[in-house]
C-alpha cells in the first residue's frame, strides 16, 4: 500500500509548497492525488479542487477527507464510467487504493455512510468557527488583495493567503454538499450563500475581474477601467437576451453577451475578449485624460483610435476590392456601434485559431457576420444567426471556423510532414490570398462548402518513381518552385545592371577609347537589356505553373502580355541594332535605322527611368496616383508591377530616399572603379593573346577550344574574375555600411562610457541626465542661475534619481554580481536631509579625506591654494565639504545646551577663518589625524544600538574631541567671544558640558551616523568598485543611455500598454540538483563548472543565504530552502526559462517602483504601501502598494506559452513543477498551453484540443483562467509560430515583445521601457514604426573562444548592421527576440510570424516582410538592451547557423521576398537583398570562387594549356587575377566582414582594447572558425534550394565543456565540410603535381595558400575546437568508437548515431525530386576531370593523345571494380563455397600483384603512373558513386545498392582514416592538448579560470 501511495504522490511537491507558503505547509499532508486527474474527464478541475480539500483536510478530519475522496471517484465514474479516456482506469485505481487506505486507518471499525451529509454539515460549521471566518469578513473590507508569493512582504501578505485558502475550502464543501443533497437547514443554506459570495475573488481571472468584481481589487477603482466598463454596457438598440441566458450576477449585460448568445462564441473566449478590449479602451483613455467624472464615461476619441486601429486592415480591404464596408457612412456611426464591430472583430479573431493566419479571411467572415448583425438590429430581436445555427445548437467554431480549418489542415497534411514540393499544396498565403480578389465572395454565407475551395486534395503517391501529381486545387498568385531560378526572378533588375555594367565596361575596356565605334558597341546594351526582361517574362511563365487554374485572369493576362511584349522586343530591338551595324559597316549604308534605334531605345529609356526614378519620390508617387483615371497610365504601371493587395505604397520620405540612394552610389562607385581598373582592364590584353594564339599543344584529346579561339582557356581565365565581380558588391557595402554605422553610433553617444573610471568622473551628471530621459516632466523644474538653487536643483534630483539606482544595485546584489560591501559603497543616500550639498555614493568618496588630509598636512601653501589642490578632485572636494557639514549636522542633535553652544561656535569661528583667509593661522591643521580619530571613534559608537556603556563611551568620545579641539588644535583669539568659551571652560570643569547625550534613533540621522564613518574609515580606493565585470558592463550602458537621445517618459498612467511573449517547448525550466551534480565522462558536475567560471558570484550567493562563502556545497543540501536557492542561482547562469522570467517580470517590478514613487512625488499617500515605513528608498514598500501593483497589472502582461505544458503535466515532468514554481514566485505570469483532452464520443474516445490560460492559486498549483476549444490540432505548420498563434490571444496591450526563452533582461534597462514604447508615436518616416528593433546583448561570450566569436559576430549583427537597415537603408526587418511589434497592427494582418511548413522555418523575418509590405515600417534603438544566450559549443553553432542558411534557403523560394524585390526600389531593392539572401548567396560564391578558379587551374594544367602560354606570353600572370584572388582571401579569412567587428569594438571599446580584441581573436584562430563557418553557411543554403530539407534543429543551450567524439563529428561535417574540403586537397595536388608555373615553389604557395588555408580550415575545426581533442587517451577511445561505428550493420529501429548503415541512408534522404536527382548528376560530372586529364599525363601512354587511351582506362577502372567486389563478397554460404572463394580471392590478388609487375617491367608504365592513376580513379569511382547515390530507386530495382553501399563504407572509412592520422599523430605531443585548451578558453584564463584543471577532469568536487 505504500508503494501505491507513493506512486501518487509525485506531483504533491511538498520542498516546494514548504517554501513558497512558509510553516503552514509543513503541517499538510495530502494523498498526492489531486494533481493527477486526467484531461479527459471535463470536468476534472472540479475534482481536483475536491481532492485538494480532502489532502488539506486529511489531519483535521479523516473522516471527511474519507467522504471527499469517494465523492471524487464517483464524479469520475459518472463522467467516464468504462475508464476509456486516457489516463482514466490509473487515476481511479490510484483514488481507489487511496480511499482503501483511509479506511484501513480506522483500524476495523465500521462506517456508517447514512451520517456522512451530517459530518459534512457540522464539519462546515466548525470548520468556519476556527478559522474565524466571521473575523475574516470583517478584514475583507480593509485588506487589498495582495498574491506575490514571491518573498516574505509581511503580515498583510499571510493574512490574505490564508483568507483565501479558509474560503476555497468552504466553497469546495459546500459545493459538494449541495451536489450530495438537496435537503440542507434554511441557515446553513444561508450561511454558504453568503461565504460563496466572500470568493469573488477565488474565481479566475487574469488581469481584471469582470465577472466577479471585487471591491478588494484596486484595478478596478481606476477611473479608465471603470470608464471602458461602462462602455460596453447594453445601449438602446441591442436587442434584449432571453431571460434564461446566463449573466453572472455579479455585472450587467453588456454587447458581448449578445454577440455571444447571436453568434455561438465560446464563453472563456468572449470573457477573454471581455477583459482585451477593456483592457485597451482603458489604457487609450488614459492617453487622452484621466476621467474625474462620478461615473467615468469613455471619450469618444479614445473609441474612435481603438476603432480605426482595429479595423484599419478591413477598411483597406474593402477599399481594395471596391466593395462597400458594412457602414455607409463612417461619420454617423455611433459610438456605441464602434464598440459593437471591435468586438465582434477581436470575438472572431480570438476564436480564429489557425485562420488567424488568414487575415483577409477574417475580413470576409467580419464583413458578412457585421451583415448578418445589422439585420438582426433591424428586426429588433435577439436570435442565433443562420451562419452559426445548426441542430447542435449555435457555434461559431463548428460552423464558420471549423470547415475552413479542415481545409487547411488537409492540405497540409498532404505536404508529407514539410517534404512534399511547395507547389503540391496550399500554404497558408495560397489560402489568404484567394480573399483578395471579389472571386472570393463566390464562397458565400454561410459558407457554401461545395466550393473549390474546400476541395480536399487527394494523398500523394508514396511511389517514389512515379511523376503523378496528387490531385488538388492549385496554388494562388505565385508557386515556391524549388529552383534557384527564384534569384534572378527576384532580383532581375539586380542582374540586368550588373550584366549591364559588365558588358559596358568590357566594351571600353577592349575598344580602350571613347570613339564613335565605342559607342555604338554600348548600344548593344538596349538588346541586352530587352534579352534579360524576356528572360524575366519568361521566368513569370514558368513560376506560374500550378496557380494558373487558380490565379485572377487579369494576373495571367499580364503574364502572357508581358511575355509577348518583351519576347517581340527583344526580336525587333536585335535585329535593329544588328541591321544597324550592317548599314553603317556599308559604304553607302543607311543611317535612318540607326537613328530608329536610337530613337526607339531613348524612348523606352527615358520612360523606364521616369517609372523607375519618379515614382519612388512621393509627390511624383501621388501624382501618378492622380493620373490612374487614365486608362494608359493604369495600362503601364499594370504592366509594369502586378498590383497585389500588400507591396502597395512602398515608397519612402524624399529625404530617406536621398540618403540610401547617396549610400549606394557611394558603393557603386567604387564597385565598378574596382571592377574596371582592377578586374577587366588588365584582362584584355592576355584575352587577345589567348584568342589569337594557334601554337597551343593540348596534351589530351581536345574536343572544344583547338579550333574555337581557345574558349575553354578563355572561360578559365574569366570565370573566377566574373564570380568575383557578382559577388564584391557585397564586400563594398559591408565595409561601407559599417563606417556608416560607427559615424551613427558615435553619433548617437554610443560607448562615451566605456570604463569605471569614465563611469566614476561622469557620475554626478547621471541624476540630472536622469531626470532629462528617465523621469517624468516636472513643471517646477527649470535651470536656475543662482548657485545656491543651482544646489538646490542638484539635490532634487539626486533625492529623485537615487530610489532608482539603488533599486539597481540592491537587483546587482540579489542577482550575485556585487558583495556586501560594494553594496554599501554603491548605493546613494536619499539626499533629503538638510545638508546644503549633494550627498554622493561611497565609492567616489573612499579614501578622499585621508588624501586630502594628507595634503592638508603636507601643504605650506597659502588657504586659497591648499582649497585649489582638493578641489582638483572633485570627489575629494565633495568628501571634505560633506564631512564637515555631517559632522555639525550630527553634533548637534545629539548634544543640547552648552555642547550644542559648542558646536555652533566652533562653526562660526571656522566660517569666519574662511572668509578671513586665515584658516592655517587659526586652526593648527597639523593636529587634523588627532580630530579625525576622535570623530571617527565617537561615529564607531554612535553607529551601534543604545546601551548604557555605549552612552557613557559616546560622551568620554566627545569630551576627547573637545579637549583636543580647545587645545591642541585652535589657534584663535578668544577674547572676541570671551563670554561664549568662559561658559564652555566652566562647564567643562564642572563635568556639566556633554553630560546629557541624544542617541541618534532617528533612521535618516543613523543613516547620517553610519555614512560618516565609512566616510572617516575606508582607506582602500574603490576606483575598480565594481569588480565583477557584467555588473560593471550593465551599470556603464545604463548610465551611458541616459546621455543618448530618447522620447520623452509618460506617467505610467498614460505610457502605453505592452505584453511580453515567450515560446517555449520543452527546453529546461530550472535546473535539478541531479543535473547539476551530474558528471560528465571528465568527471565535471555542471555545478563545479558554474563555480570556476563564476568564482566571485559564487562567494555573494553563499553569503547571501547566510553561508560561509568558503563553505562547500555539499553542505547546503540539508536545508530545503538553500537547495532551491542553489537551483535558481545556477539556472540563472544557463540559458534556462527561470532566467528569462525573472528578467521579463523586471518591467513589472519597474512599473510598480515607477508607480508609486509618481504617487508619492504628487502628495499621493499610499498608506498600505508604507506599512513598514514610509521610506521608498531604503524598503520594499513599492512592491507592497495595491495601487502600484494594479498599475503595473494594467501596462505590463507577461505570457509563456508552453506548448506541451499539459503533457508535462499528465506525465509528471519535472519541467511542468518547474513552471509551477515559477508561477508561484511571480504572481503576474501567465501560462498558456495547448491541452489535449480525450472525450467519449458514440462511445469512440475522440481528441480534442484547447488553448488554455492559467496562473498560480494559492494552494501551489495552477489557477485556470480561459479554456479555449480549438478546431483541431493546432500544429499543422511549424511549431514555434503555432505556438505563437494558439497563445497570442492571451496577450494584452498597445505592443508585444516578443523574447524567446534563451533570453534575459535587467531591472536598469526595464525602466527605459515606457520611452521606448513612446517610439511608436515618433517621427520616424512617411509611416508610423510598427515594429522597434532593440538591441541585445550576447551574454555567454565569456564561455569559451568559439562562445566569444559568436558573440562579437552576433553582436555586430543586432548593434552596428542593423543601425544601418533602420537608418538610412530602410530595410530592417525582424530577426527574431526583443523587437517590439506594434500589437493590433500585426494581430489584425496575420501575428507576429507565419507559419507554413518548411517554406516558413525561420519564421520571425517573415514577420518583418510582413509589416513592410503592409506599410509598417522597422525601426532600431541602442538606448535599451535586452540579454541573450547564443550556442557556445562548434556543433551548437553548426546546427544553428544550418537552420538559418536552410532558412534563407527557403526564403529565396517565397512570395514575400519576390514582392519586396519586385516593389522595393531600386536602391532599397539592393539593401533588401544584401542583407537577406544576397548576403547567403555571395558567401556560396565566395565558395564557388574558389572552385572556379581551382578547376580553371586543373584544366590549364591537365590540358597542358598552362604550359602552352607559359612559352607564348606570360598572361597568367595579371593583376586581375591576382586581384581576384586576394579578394577571395580577404573575404574568406573574414578580414573584410571583420570590418564591422573591429568598428563595433573601438566604438565602445576604444582604439586600443579593440586592437587588443581583434588581435587576440586572431591568435584564437577565428579566421579558421569563419572559414569553417563559411562553408556552414554554403552547404545547407545550396542544398535547401537543391532539394530542400530545411527543418528546425534543436542545437541544445547547456554548457558545453564535454569532448565530441570523432563519428559524432563526422557525421555532421562529412558531407558539409569533409568531402568538399578533400576535393579542394585533390584539385590542389593535381594543380601541384601538373601544373607549370616557372615560379617554383614560392608562386604556387602565394597562388594556393588560400585555398589551403580553406581546406585544412574545413577537415580540422571541429577537431582544432573539439575540448580535449588531442589527449591521448581520448583520441584512442575514439578510433574504437569509429570503427564499431563503420562497422555495425543497420537495420529496422537502429539509428544514424549506432551505424555508419543507417546513418548514410538518413544522409540520402534529401534527394527526392527528379530535378534534384538531374542536378546531383550534372554536378558530379566534374570528378570525370581527374581521370580524363591524369591519363593523358601518364607515362605509359606515350604520345598518344587518341580517344583509345580514355577508353583502356575504363577497362582498367571496371578489372579494379571486380577485383573490389571479389575481395568484398561475403556472402552467408557453405563452408565449401567458402573455401573456394578464399581461393578464388588468393588467386586474384596473386594475378593483379603479379600483372601491375609485368606492366612496371616491360612496358612505359612507372611507380609514379600507379600513384598518379589512384589520383586519377579516385575522383572517378566518387563521382560514379554520387551519380548511383542520386538514382537510388533506379539502383535498387537494378539490384546494385548493396554492392554500392559497400564502395560508399569504403570511401567513408578512407576520408576517415585521412583525417584522423593527422589528430592522432599530433596527440603524441603533449604539449598540442595543452596548447589546444589554452586556445579554446583563453579569455577565461585571463579571468583567473581552471579550465585546465577542469578539462583534465583533476577537480576537487568529490562530494558532488
Amino acid at each position: 500500500m505504500a508503494q501505491v501511495e507513493d506512486r501518487w504522490e509525485r506531483l504533491v511537491r511538498a520542498v516546494l509548497r514548504r517554501e513558497r507558503m512558509g510553516p503552514d505547509a509543513y503541517e499538510r499532508h495530502g494523498t498526492g492525488i489531486a494533481g493527477n486527474v486526467p484531461s479527459s474527464l471535463e470536468n476534472n478541475r472540479d475534482i481536483d479542487e475536491i481532492l485538494r480539500v480532502a489532502d488539506e483536510i486529511q489531519d483535521e478530519d479523516p473522516n471527511i477527507s474519507r467522504i471527499l475522496c469517494e465523492h471524487g471517484y464517483s464524479l469520475a465514474q459518472n463522467l467516464d464510467p468504462n475508464s476509456e479516456g486516457r489516463g482514466v482506469l490509473q487515476f481511479k485505481t490510484g483514488l481507489m487504493s487511496v480511499i482503501k487506505q483511509k479506511l484501513a486507518k480506522r483500524e476495523g471499525a465500521t462506517i456508517d455512510r447514512s451520517q456522512d451529509i451530517v459530518r459534512l454539515q457540522e464539519f462546515y460549521k466548525q470548520y468556519r468557527q476556527k478559522n474565524n471566518v466571521e473575523q475574516l469578513r470583517e478584514e475583507e473590507m480593509k485588506l487589498r488583495e495582495s498574491g506575490v508569493f514571491s518573498g516574505n512582504l509581511g503580515e498583510l501578505e499571510r493574512k490574505t493567503v490564508k483568507r483565501k485558502r479558509v474560503f476555497a475550502t468552504l466553497r469546495v464543501l459546500g459545493k459538494v454538499l449541495e451536489q450530495l443533497t438537496e435537503d440542507i437547514p434554511e441557515e446553513l443554506k444561508h450561511q454558504m450563500e453568503i461565504d460563496a459570495a466572500m470568493t469573488e475573488d477565488l474565481i479566475a481571472y487574469n488581469i481584471i475581474p469582470l465577472d466577479a468584481p471585487s471591491i478588494t481589487n484596486v484595478i478596478m477603482f481606476l477611473a479608465e477601467v471603470q470608464a471602458a466598463v461602462s462602455g460596453l454596457k447594453y445601449f438602446r438598440g441591442l436587442p434584449k437576451l432571453p431571460t434564461d441566458f446566463p449573466i453572472p450576477a455579479t455585472r450587467e449585460p453588456d454587447m458581448l453577451d449578445f454577440l455571444h448568445y447571436v453568434f455561438g462564441f465560446q464563453k472563456d473566449n468572449v470573457s477573454n475578449q471581455r477583459e482585451h478590449i477593456v483592457h485597451l479602451l482603458a489604457n487609450e483613455q488614459s492617453r487622452l485624460r484621466i476621467p474625474e467624472e462620478t461615473e467615468p464615461i469613455l471619450d469618444e476619441a479614445a473609441v474612435q483610435n481603438i476603432f480605426l486601429k482595429s479595423l484599419d486592415n478591413y477598411i483597406k480591404w474593402c477599399n481594395y476590392l471596391c466593395i462597400q464596408p458594412v457602414w455607409s457612412n463612417l461619420q454617423s456611426v455611433s459610438k456605441e456601434k464602434k464598440l459593437l464591430f471591435v468586438s465582434m472583430y477581436c470575438l472572431i479573431w480570438g476564436e480564429a485559431a489557425n485562420v488567424r493566419f488568414l487575415p483577409e479571411c477574417l475580413c470576409y467572415i467580419f464583413h458578412h457576420m457585421a451583415r448578418e448583425m445589422d439585420e438582426i438590429l433591424r428586426q429588433e430581436t435577439a436570435q442565433p444567426a443562420n451562419s452559426c445555427n445548426s441542430e447542435n445548437g449555435v457555434s461559431f467554431l463548428d460552423q464558420v471556423i471549423y470547415p475552413l480549418f479542415e481545409i487547411v489542415s488537409a492540405e497540409a497534411g498532404n505536404n508529407e510532414n514539410g517534404r512534399a514540393p511547395h507547389s503540391a499544396w496550399r500554404n497558408y498565403d495560397d489560402f489568404n490570398e484567394y480573399f483578395w480578389s471579389l472571386h472570393c465572395f463566390e464562397l458565400s454565407w454561410p459558407w457554401r462548402k461545395v466550393s473549390s475551395f474546400f476541395q480536399k486534395p487527394t494523398p500523394r503517391s508514396k511511389n517514389i518513381l512515379k511523376s503523378g501529381r496528387s490531385q488538388h486545387r492549385g496554388k494562388t498568385s505565385f508557386v515556391e518552385h524549388r529552383t534557384f531560378l527564384h534569384l534572378y526572378h527576384s532580383f532581375h533588375r539586380l542582374w540586368i545592371f550588373l550584366v549591364m555594367m559588365f558588358q559596358g565596361l568590357a566594351i571600353i575596356a577592349f575598344n580602350g577609347s571613347f570613339d564613335a565605334k565605342c559607342i555604338r558597341e554600348i548600344l548593344s546594351l538596349g538588346p541586352t537589356f530587352v534579352g534579360m526582361k524576356f528572360l524575366e517574362s519568361v521566368l513569370d511563365v514558368l513560376m506560374m505553373y500550378g496557380a494558373y487554374s487558380t490565379t485572377r485572369r487579369l494576373a495571367v493576362s499580364r503574364i502572357f502580355l508581358r511575355f509577348v511584349w518583351f519576347g517581340t522586343a527583344s526580336v525587333v530591338i536585335s535585329f535593329l541594332y544588328v541591321k544597324a551595324l550592317q548599314e553603317e559597316s556599308k559604304q553607302n549604308g543607311n543611317p535612318i535605322i540607326y537613328k530608329l534605334y536610337l530613337l526607339i531605345v531613348g524612348i523606352y529609356a527615358g520612360i523606364q527611368f521616369f517609372i523607375s526614378f519618379f515614382m519612388r519620390i512621393p509627390a511624383c508617387h501621388n501624382l501618378t496616383n492622380q493620373c490612374d483615371r487614365w486608362p494608359l497610365i493604369r495600362f503601364v504601371k499594370w504592366m509594369r508591377q502586378e498590383r497585389y493587395y500588400v507591396g502597395r505604397g512602398m515608397y519612402e520620405r524624399t529625404t530617406d530616399f536621398i540618403k540610401y540612394m547617396f549610400f549606394w552610389l557611394v558603393i557603386l562607385s567604387g564597385k565598378f572603379s574596382f571592377a574596371y581598373f582592377l578586374q577587366i582592364k588588365p584582362l584584355v590584353e592576355p584575352t587577345r593573346i589567348i584568342v589569337n594564339t594557334n601554337a597551343i599543344t593540348y596534351t589530351w584529346h581536345d574536343f572544344v577550344s583547338k579550333n574555337n579561339y581557345n574558349a575553354l582557356t578563355v572561360a578559365a581565365l574569366w570565370a573566377p574574375v566574373i564570380a568575383i565581380y557578382l559577388l564584391d558588391l557585397y564586400i563594398f557595402y559591408t565595409v561601407i555600411s559599417a563606417v556608416w554605422g560607427f559615424l551613427l553610433g558615435a553619433r548617437d553617444r554610443l560607448g562615451e562610457i566605456r570604463s569605471l573610471e569614465a563611469l566614476h568622473k561622469l557620475f554626478e551628471q547621471f541624476p540630472g541626465a536622469f531626470m532629462d530621459t528617465l523621469h517624468i516632466r516636472l513643471p517646477n523644474r527649470a535651470y536656475h542661475q543662482s548657485s545656491s538653487e543651482d544646489i538646490e536643483k542638484n539635490k532634487v534630483d539626486a533625492s529623485r534619481f537615487s530610489p532608482f539606482w539603488n533599486e539597481i544595485i540592491k537587483n546587482l546584489r540579489e542577482e550575485d554580481y556585487i558583495t556586501d560591501l560594494e553594496m554599501e559603497l554603491l548605493v546613494m543616500p536619499k539626499n533629503s536631509g538638510s545638508l546644503p550639498l549633494v550627498q554622493w555614493p561611497l565609492f567616489l568618496l573612499a579614501s578622499k579625506i585621508f588624501v586630502a588630509k594628507d595634503i592638508a598636512l603636507e601643504s605650506r601653501d597659502s588657504q586659497d591654494e591648499l582649497w585649489e589642490r582638493i578641489s582638483r578632485d572633485d570627489y575629494m572636494k565633495y568628501a571634505v565639504q560633506e564631512c564637515f557639514h555631517t559632522i555639525k549636522l550630527v553634533l548637534s542633535e545629539i548634544l543640547e545646551g552648552e555642547g550644542k553652544l559648542w558646536v555652533e561656535r566652533i562653526y562660526d569661528d571656522i566660517q569666519v577663518s574662511i572668509v578671513k583667509k586665515s584658516i592655517q593661522d587659526d586652526f593648527q591643521l597639523n593636529k587634523l589625524t588627532l580630530v579625525i580619530s576622535r570623530v571617527t571613534a565617537l561615529m564607531g559608537i554612535l553607529k551601534k544600538e543604545e546601551t548604557s556603556a555605549l552612552v557613557d563611551g559616546a560622551i568620554k568620545a566627545v569630551q576627547d574631541l573637545y579637549d583636543i579641539v580647545r587645545h591642541d588644535v585652535l589657534s584663535i583669539n578668544m577674547r572676541e567671544n570671551y563670554e561664549t568659551w568662559n561658559l564652555l571652560s566652566k562647564a567643562r570643569t564642572d563635568g556639566r558640558l556633554f553630560a546629557k547625550l541624544k542617541w541618534p534613533k532617528d533612521p535618516s540621522l543613523r543613516a547620517q551616523v553610519k555614512r560618516l564613518y565609512s566616510l572617516l574609515t575606508i582607506q582602500d580606493s574603490a576606483a575598480n568598485v565594481p569588480q565583477n565585470l557584467e555588473a560593471g558592463r550593465r551599470l556603464k550602458f545604463f548610465t551611458n543611455s541616459l546621455f543618448m537621445e530618447m522620447p520623452e517618459a509618460r506617467p505610467v498612467r498614460e505610457m502605453l500598454s505592452f505584453s511580453v511573449f515567450t515560446p517555449y517547448y520543452a527546453e529546461t525550466v530550472l535546473y535539478s540538483i541531479a543535473e547539476l551534480q551530474k558528471k560528465n565522462e571528465d568527471g565535471i558536475s555542471v555545478l563545479f563548472y558554474l563555480q570556476k567560471i563564476y568564482p566571485d558570484e559564487w562567494k555573494n550567493f553563499l553569503l547571501r543565504i547566510g553561508r560561509d562563502e568558503n563553505a562547500h556545497d555539499s553542505e547546503l543540501y540539508d536545508n530545503p530552502s538553500d537547495i532551491l536557492e542553489l537551483r535558481f542561482w545556477a539556472s540563472y547562469r544557463g540559458q534556462t526559462l527561470a532566467r528569462t522570467v525573472r528578467g521579463m517580470m523586471y518591467y513589472r517590478k519597474a512599473l510598480m517602483l515607477q508607480t508609486y514613487l509618481e504617487r508619492l512625488n504628487s502628495g499621493v499617500s499610499d498608506v498600505e504601501a508604507a506599512i513598514s515605513s514610509g521610506d521608498a528608498a531604503e524598503t520594499r514598500a513599492f512592491e507592497l502598494s495595491p495601487e502600484a501593483r494594479a498599475q503595473a497589472d494594467l501596462k505590463f502582461t507577461y505570457v509563456v506559452t508552453c506548448q506541451i505544458y499539459g503533457k508535462q503535466k499528465e506525465g509528471q515532468k519535472p519541467e511542468a513543477a518547474d513552471i509551477a514554481l515559477l508561477m508561484q514566485r511571480n504572481e503576474a505570469l501567465r501560462v498558456a498551453f495547448i491541452d489535449e483532452v480525450e472525450t467519449l464520443k458514440d462511445g469512440k474516445v475522440n481528441k480534442e484540443f484547447y488553448s488554455k490560460l492559467v496562473k498560480a492559486d494559492i494552494n501551489g498549483k495552477d489557477k485556470e483562467i480561459y479554456s479555449i476549444k480549438l478546431p483541431g490540432n493546432p500544429k499543422i505548420g511549424e511549431g514555434k509560430p503555432e505556438n505563437q498563434n494558439h497563445a497570442i490571444v492571451f496577450t494584452r496591450g498597445n505592443a508585444i515583445q516578443t523574447i524567446d526563452m534563451n533570453q534575459d533582461n535587467y531591472f536598469e534597462e526595464a525602466l527605459k521601457m515606457r520611452n521606448l514604447l513612446e517610439e511608436f508615436h515618433r517621427d520616424h518616416g512617411i509611416r508610423r514604426p510598427t515594429i522597434l528593433g532593440v538591441r541585445e546583448h550576447v551574454f555567454t561570450g565569456s564561455v569559451s573562444s568559439l562562445a566569444s566569436f559568436m558573440s562579437n559576430q552576433e553582436t555586430s549583427f543586432v548593434t552596428l548592421a542593423q543601425r544601418v537597415l533602420a537608418n538610412p537603408l530602410k530595410v530592417r526587418m525582424h530577426y527574431g527576440h526583443p523587437d517590439v511589434f506594434d500589437r493590433v497592427f500585426h494581430i489584425t494582418r496575420g501575428g507576429i510570424s507565419k507559419a507554413s511548413r518548411v517554406i516558413n522555418i525561420s519564421e520571425d523575418i517573415f514577420a518583418g516582410f510582413n509589416s513592410t509590405l503592409r506599410q509598417g515600417n522597422v525601426t532600431h534603438h541602442e538606448y535599451i538592451q535586452v540579454g541573450k544566450g547564443r550556442d557556445v559549443g562548434l556543433n551548437q553553432i553548426a546546427l544553428f547557423e544550418g537552420k538559418v542558411s536552410g532558412g534563407n534557403g527557403e526564403q529565396v523560394l517565397s512570395r514575400d521576398v519576390y514582392r519586396l524585390g519586385q516593389q522595393f526600389d531600386f536602391f532599397r531593392m539592393l539593401s533588401f537583398y544584401f542583407t537577406t539572401v544576397g548576403y547567403y548567396f555571395c558567401t556560396l560564391l565566395t565558395v564557388l570562387t574558389v572552385y572556379i578558379f581551382l578547376y580553371g587551374k586543373t584544366y590549364m594544367a591537365l590540358s597542358g594549356v598552362g604550359e602552352s602560354l607559359e612559352n607564348v606570353a606570360e598572361v597568367t600572370k595579371n593583376t586581375a587575377l591576382t586581384a581576384a584572388l586576394n579578394t577571395q582571401f580577404l573575404l574568406q579569412i573574414g578580414i573584410f566582414t571583420a570590418v564591422p567587428m573591429i568598428l563595433g569594438f573601438i566604438l565602445e571599446q576604444g582604439f586600443l582594447r579593440a586592437i587588443v580584441s581583434f588581435l587576440t581573436m586572431q591568435l584564437q584562430l577565428c579566421s579558421v572558425f569563419f572559414t569553417f563557418s563559411l562553408g556552414t553557411k554554403t552547404h545547407y543554403f545550396g542544398r535547401t534550394i537543391l532539394h530542400g530539407g530545411a527543418k528546425y534543429q534543436a542545437t541544445g543551450r547547456g554548457f558545453v565543456v564535454r569532448h565530441i567524439k570523432f563519428t559524432e563529428n563526422y557525421r555532421l561535417y562529412s558531407r558539409s565540410h569533409f568531402i568538399k574540403g578533400l576535393e579542394v586537397v585533390l584539385l590542389l595536388v593535381v594543380y601541384l603535381a601538373y601544373g607549370y608555373d616557372d615560379g617554383g615553389a614560392i608562386s604556387y604557395i602565394l597562388l594556393s595558400m588560400t585555398s589551403w588555408f580553406m581546406a585544412l580550415s574545413w577537415l580540422f575545426a571541429p577537431y582544432l575546437f573539439n575540448p580535449s581533442g588531442f589527449e591521448w587517451q581520448k583520441v584512442v577511445e575514439d578510433f574504437r568508437d569509429w570503427t564499431n561505428w563503420l562497422l555495425y550493420r543497420g537495420g529496422i529501429g537502429v539509428k544514424g548515431e549506432e551505424s555508419w548503415e543507417a546513418w548514410w541512408e538518413e544522409e540520402l534522404a534529401h534527394i527526392r525530386t527528379l530535378s534534384g536527382r538531374i542536378a546531383e548528376t550534372i554536378l558530379s560530372l566534374r570528378f570525370f576531370i581527374f581521370q580524363y586529364g591524369i591519363i593523358y599525363r601518364l607515362d605509359v601512354k606515350g604520345s598518344d593523345t587518341s580517344l583509345t587511351v580514355y577508353g583502356l582506362s575504363w577497362i582498367v577502372l571496371a578489372v579494379l571494380i571486380i577485383l573490389f567486389k571479389v575481395f568484398t563478397f561475403s556472402q552467408k554460404i557453405s563452408v565449401n563455397f567458402q573455401l573456394l572463394l578464399r581461393f578464388i580471392q588468393g588467386v586474384s590478388f596473386m594475378l593483379a600483384l603479379a600483372g601491375l609487375a609485368v606492366a612496371i617491367k616491360f612496358t612505359d608504365l612507372t611507380i609514379a603512373d600507379v600513384f598518379a592513376s589512384i589520383l586519377a580513379f579516385v575522383p572517378t569511382g566518387w563521382g560514379i558513386l554520387s551519380i548511383c547515390i542520386a538514382w537510388k530507386p533506379l539502383m535498387k530495382k537494378l539490384g546494385l545498392w548493396k554492392s554500392i553501399r559497400s564502395i560508399a563504407l569504403l570511401y567513408d572509412a578512407g576520408m576517415g582514416m585521412v583525417i584522423f592520422i593527422p589528430i592522432a599523430l599530433s596527440s603524441w605531443f603533449p604539449f598540442v592538448s595543452t596548447f589546444q585548451t589554452r586556445l579554446m578558453f583563453n579569455q577565461a584564463f585571463s579571468r583567473g579560470l581552471e579550465i585546465s584543471v577542469l578539462l583534465a577532469g583533476n577537480n576537487p568536487n568529490s562530494g558532488l
